[in-house]
């Protein structure tokens, strides 16, 4: 068994080392860590440089292509049976791995998506209104696929677990998507393999550098094109899963 982590980085220097070294201390000396760096300019080329170890495989893009691909191309280039999204700014918590591996193969599906908490720049637990993932709505497919439509916040890229099976339906990314989170999430919810796990198994870090995406406060057409993102990306899915 081969894990992959798949990390987009960009300007991370903050925070990154300390993510690395979480992740790094769970894997495996055949196990991976794919980070794309989208041209930061700052000294997270260093930094990541700086662990000098076999495991990470460091990809440099030409020109920023934003993280949508930049996460994309990392899961294109994995090797993995099991296959992890990672942030860059996060922390893991020991046993992660293991955790969330058993969780999967025991519910017998090819996505898991896991709680975790909230943190702020300086790592203390803090508050922020988002609805998370719960395990008896795992095998409530049409409404999980119904709430994203809606724009609920309930699925996160780095909260996520899938399969090499799933990846390939998944990846590439269509260039349309807003959001890979809720990309994958529909794939999984779709094609009725997904789990939701009710345990925080990472901290993820808010901060005025990152970015969490809400839909409440956007205006009512780009509201109107999410939904019609959200059309397409149906097709497309049960147009892969059947070609594939």
């Amino acid at each position: 068994m081969k894990i992959s982590v798949c990390m987009a980085s960009y300007n991370g220097e903050l925070y990154i080392a300390q993510q690395i070294s979480s992740i790094l201390s769970q894997l495996n000396p055949k196990d991976e860590l794919i980070i794309v760096d989208d041209c930061s300019k700052d000294n997270t080329i260093n930094l990541i440089n700086s662990f000098e170890d076999d495991r990470i495989i460091l990809i440099k893009n030409n020109k920023n292509i934003g993280v949508n691909k930049s996460f994309s191309k990392s899961i294109l280039y994995s090797t993995g049976d099991y296959i992890f999204l990672s942030d860059q700014d996060d922390i893991w918590i020991k046993g992660r791995i293991n955790t969330m591996i058993n969780h999967l193969v025991k519910s017998k599906v090819d996505l898991l998506t896991s709680n975790f908490k909230w943190i702020d720049e300086f790592g203390n637990s803090t508050y922020v209104k988002f609805d998370g993932v719960s395990s008896l709505q795992s095998n409530n497919h049409f409404k999980n696929i119904f709430d994203i439509f809606l724009g609920k916040t309930n699925y996160f890229g780095c909260a996520m677990l899938f399969t090499k099976s799933l990846s390939r339906y998944i990846a590439p990314f269509p260039i349309f998507i807003e959001s890979h989170d809720l990309w994958i999430a529909k794939a999984g919810n779709l094609y009725r393999s997904q789990v939701h796990f009710d345990d925080f198994t990472f901290y993820k870090r808010i901060h005025k550098s990152n970015a969490t995406s809400t839909t409440s406060n956007r205006k009512f057409i780009y509201k109107l094109f999410s939904r019609f993102v959200f059309i397409l990306s149906i097709f497309v899915l049960i147009h892969r899963k059947i070609k594939l």
